[in-house]
């Protein structure tokens, strides 16, 4: 009985094999269908992620603004508005093809150059081809030249309000066009931190971080605020306006969606929710970490340590969004949020470095952490504690070198502050000769 029964299922096989044969053209057909609707989808979600992290530039435009005084508003506004658009050209020009040099390596993994400029490769090598079916060619640059800009924009918050124009645009233009891709490529271009397994899934250290270790060189080089520190205190000098610079913060918690959920680089609906998951979840709790220990520290609950505590978060779950437990989530945002309060009394009364705006706390000393993070409360085994270290000590020896090296030159060459009058007077006239208020502003010498 058994023995006739295999026969029938031999034979009912045979047939079903002869007749996938035979239908295998409609077969393939309809996989190639899937195949072209899953690329679609990957690519529209991709270029929505893109156009989430644009907006996050228009986040940190309000928030920065919203945190110096009104004299400053045009200057800060005009700082971010050139900043996406020298990104954007410096990545087509040189950036990407160094941060992803492909084969094009030159000295091992550790610099590599494919070319001046951008090209798609021909017909499905530049589409479906590209990137096995997740985005074209066109979308991984523009997605990935969204991020190049967020560095440059870290360094324009820490120092406003005394800084000239046109040597804040040259440094911007080589920090953004040459020093960020090229330390980029160690990791996210296949290189020789990637390949010893550094994990950094958005950008705590290779954006955030990046960003943050250049702000460090230009505040040092750069001096604090006339009247910022009186008979060695710290002098508080508050921003004008709060609701711009909550409508900043939401902005920026917005595109963040973009900014981690596009890092997934498909649309992969598991990996996409969980990502979204961890990131306002880590966000969430910076918030009340900040909330806390700025009502334990300070007495009184801050408003704007709230609002760099949700940032703080955000740096903080970036670099491990997509490898980190919900509940892991949770501590990450927490100790982020309690570490921006402390980053900034400590920078600033402590170290007397004048940073309006907070960001060596939220993107230098919480992308640090979120950083190292990865090798605490990674569910991936290869994560290594150590190997994460490595990779903040690499960024930060290479990118605050680099940065003070280029500052200190335009220094010597351009000069780097405005003058005395010119800073009282506020950068809205003394270098773009209009008020972001006009009518309203009332010119002091704080």
């Amino acid at each position: 009985m058994l023995k006739k029964t295999m026969k029938k299922v031999g034979f009912i096989g045979i047939l079903v094999a002869g007749g996938l044969m035979m239908f295998s053209p409609a077969s393939e057909a309809l996989a190639a269908t899937a195949d072209e609707a899953m690329f679609t989808v990957n690519n529209i979600w991709m270029l929505v992620a893109t156009f989430l992290v644009f907006i996050m530039h228009l986040g940190f435009a309000t928030l920065e603004s919203g945190l110096t005084r009104a004299k400053n508003t045009v200057n800060i506004l005009f700082k971010n508005v050139m900043i996406v658009a020298i990104g954007l050209l410096t990545y087509a020009i040189c950036g990407f093809n160094l941060m992803y040099p492909g084969d094009a390596w030159i000295l091992g993994k550790w610099f590599g150059f494919g070319g001046f400029g951008v090209a798609s490769p021909a017909g499905a090598a530049g589409l479906i081809a590209y990137a096995n079916g997740a985005y074209t060619y066109w979308t991984d640059f523009i997605f990935q030249g969204m991020f190049a800009a967020t560095a440059a924009t870290i360094v324009s918050g820490a120092v406003a309000e005394r800084v000239k124009l046109k040597s804040f645009l040259v440094f911007s233009t080589l920090y953004v066009g040459l020093i960020y891709p090229f330390v980029g490529s160690w990791k996210w271009g296949a290189g020789w931190l990637d390949s010893l397994g550094f994990h950094d899934f958005a950008g705590s250290t290779l954006v955030h971080s990046v960003g943050g270790w250049a702000a460090l060189a230009c505040v040092i080089l750069l001096g604090p605020r006339i009247g910022k520190y009186l008979g060695g205190s710290s002098r508080a000098i508050p921003g004008h306006s709060m609701p711009l610079a909550t409508i900043g913060v939401f902005l920026l918690w917005l595109g963040w969606f973009g900014f981690n959920g596009g890092s997934v680089l498909s649309a992969d609906p598991g990996l996409v929710s969980l990502v979204f998951v961890t990131t306002t979840i880590a966000a969430a709790s910076g918030v009340v970490g900040a909330m806390i220990t700025s009502d334990i520290v300070q007495k009184k609950p801050d408003l704007s340590m709230v609002l760099n505590g949700s940032l703080a978060g955000l740096v903080g779950i970036t670099a491990g969004a997509d490898t980190v437990s919900v509940m892991s989530a949770i501590w990450i945002g927490l100790i982020s949020g309690v570490l921006v309060v402390l980053a900034v009394i400590f920078i600033d009364t402590k170290l007397k470095l004048d940073d309006p705006v907070g960001a060596l706390s939220v993107h230098l000393v919480c992308g640090i952490w979120g950083t190292l993070a990865v090798g605490i409360f990674s569910t991936n085994p290869e994560h290594s504690f150590l190997v994460q270290l490595l990779g903040v000590v690499s960024y930060g020896s290479v990118c605050f070198f680099a940065a003070f090296g280029i500052f200190g030159l335009i220094k010597m060459l351009l000069g780097v502050r405005v003058t005395e009058k010119e800073e009282l007077q506020g950068l809205d006239i003394s270098e773009h000769g209009m008020e972001a208020y006009a009518g309203f502003q009332i010119f002091t010498n704080a």
